[in-house]
């Protein structure tokens, strides 16, 4: 059985990324490439790269003492070996205008307000340089966009995931930008999201605290951390943060006649705003989200019988609160769940023994 490869040590700055990961039984003879491409961010042709420009050091255990091998494009990994990767510092390309329609809720000298449609990337990342949020953004306002983000992110304050729909808010300037950055480092951003969750929830409500951070055996993953192991990766370690969600059951659908499944709509209110939370914490309740197929929410019979009503994980930020820039005054929006989610609930609706 193959060994899950554990991450020794992880070191964050401004200027280096470096991680290194023991290689444990069952990935002797793995292809370096093929090796960090499961265990990391990487792509196969992105890990020979970096291989070749020597930013992967490759470690075999002997006699106690770790030696260092040469590592190539062809390499294979032998026993009792551990391998570091040095991440190059991101390089910066600016986004450029796109006439993509938005969906503007609001509009103000300070803000925008937008309704996110699934499928769309919030800003340029590998693999997204077109298409995305920004660079719409960037046709619609020009230059009146705050820079805090960078070349690639100006303007947003905050992302929500490229498969989830709904509100989120845009910064015109640097003062809005700050001002609702503190907002959301306090928690005083109130945010609510509508889900569909695998399997019947049986508490009417509850409150998920658990820490999340990067899943040390898959680094393109989240995960859950035990309560009191907050950390903010400063000491070689990977980040830990603090992270709280709050749910009610909206309603229930047993489609056990049919599909042999349940399925759960519920209202999330994030407490505070991690990477994937509310997809991360409804998980590890054991309730992954309807389409999610990142931790565990996809490939139900339902979804294979009606795949043209899910795509992703089936999650919508349906209210967005604040206290404006400018004004000082708190400023609440809403939008309705999109039509392929209306869709899905009623389908779950009209199929369900009980509802």
């Amino acid at each position: 059985m193959m060994n899950e490869p554990e991450l020794m040590s992880e070191t964050l700055d401004e200027e280096v990324r470096r991680e290194t990961y023991e290689v444990l039984a069952g990935w002797e003879g793995t292809r370096l490439d093929k090796f960090l491409s499961e265990v990391t961010e990487l792509t196969r042709s992105a890990a020979v790269r970096l291989t070749e420009e020597g930013a992967v050091f490759l470690e075999v255990l002997q006699g106690g003492v770790w030696k260092p091998l040469s590592a190539g494009k062809n390499t294979k990994l032998p026993k009792n070996c551990r391998v570091t990767v040095t991440y190059p510092e991101p390089e910066d390309s600016e986004a450029l205008p796109e006439n993509i329609p938005l969906d503007i809720i609001y509009e103000d000298e300070d803000v925008l307000v937008i309704n996110k449609p699934a499928g769309m990337v919030v800003h340029p990342a590998p693999g997204n340089y077109t298409g995305t949020l920004v660079n719409a953004l960037l046709h619609h306002c020009g230059d009146s966009l705050s820079g805090v983000g960078g070349v690639r992110r100006p303007g947003i304050v905050h992302r929500i995931d490229k498969d989830t729909s709904g509100l989120l808010v845009v910064a015109k300037h640097d003062a809005a930008h700050n001002i609702l950055s503190a907002q959301l480092k306090t928690h005083t951003v109130s945010r609510v999201y509508y889900a569909i969750c695998l399997g019947n929830i049986k508490e009417d409500c509850g409150t998920v605290d658990l820490p999340i951070g990067r899943n040390p055996n898959d680094r393109k993953k989240m995960a859950v951390f035990p309560k009191g192991s907050v950390s903010e990766g400063k000491t070689g370690t990977a980040a830990i943060r603090e992270a709280v969600t709050h749910y009610t059951v909206l309603k229930r659908f047993s489609v056990g006649h049919k599909w042999g499944q349940s399925f759960t709509l519920v209202k999330c209110e994030l407490e505070t705003g991690r990477t994937h939370q509310i997809r991360v914490h409804m998980a590890a309740q054991g309730h992954p989200l309807l389409g999610d197929s990142v931790y565990g929410g996809d490939s139900t019979r339902f979804e294979k019988y009606h795949p043209t009503l899910i795509h992703g994980q089936c999650l919508h930020a349906g209210e967005l609160k604040f206290i404006h820039p400018r004004t000082g005054r708190e400023v609440q929006f809403t939008c309705p769940l999109p039509s392929d989610f209306e869709a899905l609930v009623a389908v779950l609706g009209k199929e369900a023994d009980y509802a």
